[in-house]
């Protein structure tokens, strides 16, 4: 690791308003993972968006946004994100979302499944559209019309753009989770 946790005493006033912001958002969404240290400080990205404020700060408005604004159901963002994860090998970011995945229903299998980069077996249409459309655009290739005319015919142009930004999203965070070389618990 190569940033160490912020303990929240440490803190500006202003970087503390970010800190106890991001604590409370992952406390109400994201309980059943374990994101703050015994002293407080957050862990995960949230560690490398405080040092780098001039950058962490407005991500975190972005992926706050994708939170506020969420139209897809839980399981086929747990599907993307997974399948981000996986691709990248950001440990910390499967940690969490393996957690969160099994809390919205998926089986121990699936989970494993998406977390080793190889497509499970009995997704629904919504799944398996967030599935092909995360690998496809974590693996470098831009999705095919085929895919984006059926995927909007599903889900909607509106969630099938959301999805894009969740990905691209949850991309970002494996990038500073691998550069800052975060670990998972």
């Amino acid at each position: 690791m190569r940033l160490q946790p912020l303990s929240p005493k440490s803190l500006n006033s202003e970087l503390r308003f970010v800190h106890d912001e991001i604590s409370n958002l992952i406390t109400k969404s994201q309980e059943q993972a374990s994101m703050i240290n015994e002293e407080g400080a957050l862990l995960g990205p949230f560690p490398a968006m405080l040092h780098f404020p001039q950058f962490g700060i407005p991500a975190l408005s972005f992926i706050r946004t994708l939170d506020t604004f969420a139209t897809l159901d839980k399981k086929v963002r747990e599907v993307a994100i997974l399948t981000v994860g996986s691709t990248f090998g950001a440990r910390f970011e499967l940690y969490v979302h393996e957690i969160m995945a099994e809390a919205f229903g998926f089986s121990k299998n699936t989970v494993a499944s998406l977390s080793s980069g190889i497509r499970p077996e009995g997704l629904n249409e919504q799944e398996s559209i967030a599935y092909d459309i995360a690998y496809t655009l974590t693996h470098g290739k831009i999705v095919a019309n085929s895919t984006y005319n059926h995927a909007v015919d599903v889900v909607g142009k509106e969630a099938v753009g959301e999805l894009f930004f969740l990905i691209g999203s949850y991309s970002l965070i494996a990038m500073i989770l691998n550069g800052f070389d975060i670990p998972a618990l």
